[in-house]
């Protein structure tokens, strides 16, 4: 993915979200040409030169220092998510770490293995690019088998754009394609020669005009917790909280896990669905890698 590109979508988009108003501006008289905020105005808000925010703008940030990214971040009312999406794209690894070449393995460890399969709860390993590392007997009754498809299947990405079961699956099928696709976007901008990604993307963008209008938004998320409302095809609506843990050792590494109100409809349906599941789904074996690569 061209950074130069990125940096310039990224910080038109985020512009064309904010009013003058809202950044404090008196306005202009006259109608605009474009939503948001010009670039000029977003120049005076960071406290730089036009020329250098354009410049910073059309992707040329050789040079650019912390400072000026905080100021811009600022001025375009950034979030902790955005800013570090924006220091992402401008201040990129050196050329040399960043050659293309497939990125090491991600293999889950056996301990995880041992806490999905003793977890009462769905729970899932997410890695990379939304890929589904592992997850239990429960996660896979609620979602779709995983394990039973080809292994560049095995994403959330994919499920969600792409399988029709999960259109029906999510109450909230619109708000999950959205997320999914702003997750994407926050490691796009880490792992912009990722060949896996780029053929993620381009499959996606094929298939999909609706992964195509969310990829241009440029929007970025981070989850840490959330709720999801599904209906499930055997056991009728659920509620699930999720919170999402680190794994030790991987930093690209996540496990979600799922649980309902205590004694609330969810949690018997939830019940009811572990009662369902049969316990005999074949396990990875310890170690075993998710992708030969990466």
């Amino acid at each position: 993915m061209d950074r130069s590109t990125e940096i310039r979508e990224f910080l038109r988009t985020r512009r064309a979200r904010i009013t003058p108003e809202q950044a404090g501006l008196a306005p202009h008289g006259g109608p605009r040409r474009v939503p948001g905020l010009r670039r000029e105005e977003v120049a005076q808000l960071a406290g730089v030169s036009v020329d250098y925010y354009i410049r910073l703008e059309r992707g040329r940030t050789q040079g650019v220092s912390e400072a000026v990214l905080e100021a811009v971040a600022r001025a375009l009312h950034l979030d902790d998510t955005e800013r570090a999406h924006l220091f992402d794209l401008a201040q990129p690894t050196p050329a040399r770490a960043r050659r293309k070449r497939p990125l090491a393995p991600q293999r889950v460890h056996p301990v995880v293995y041992r806490i999905l399969d003793s977890l009462g709860v769905p729970a899932v390993v997410q890695g990379r690019r939304t890929d589904v590392l592992a997850a239990n007997r429960l996660a896979h009754a609620l979602y779709t088998d995983f394990e039973a498809r080809p292994r560049r299947e095995r994403n959330f990405a994919r499920f969600v754009f792409l399988d029709e079961a999960a259109r029906t699956l999510y109450a909230d099928w619109d708000q999950v394609a959205g997320d999914c696709v702003a997750l994407l976007r926050l490691y796009a901008g880490r792992h912009p020669d990722d060949p896996q990604l780029t053929e993620l993307i381009g499959e996606l963008s094929l298939h999909s005009d609706t992964f195509r209008r969310l990829w241009a938004d440029h929007d970025v998320i981070a989850h840490a917790s959330g709720t999801k409302r599904l209906h499930h095809p055997l056991v009728g609506d659920l509620t699930l909280d999720y919170v999402v843990l680190a794994v030790e050792g991987d930093p690209e590494q996540t496990l979600v896990i799922y649980t309902p109100e205590p004694a609330s409809p969810s949690a018997e349906a939830l019940n009811i669905l572990a009662s369902w599941t049969s316990t005999s789904i074949t396990r990875h074996t310890s170690g075993q890698t998710h992708n030969p690569a990466g």
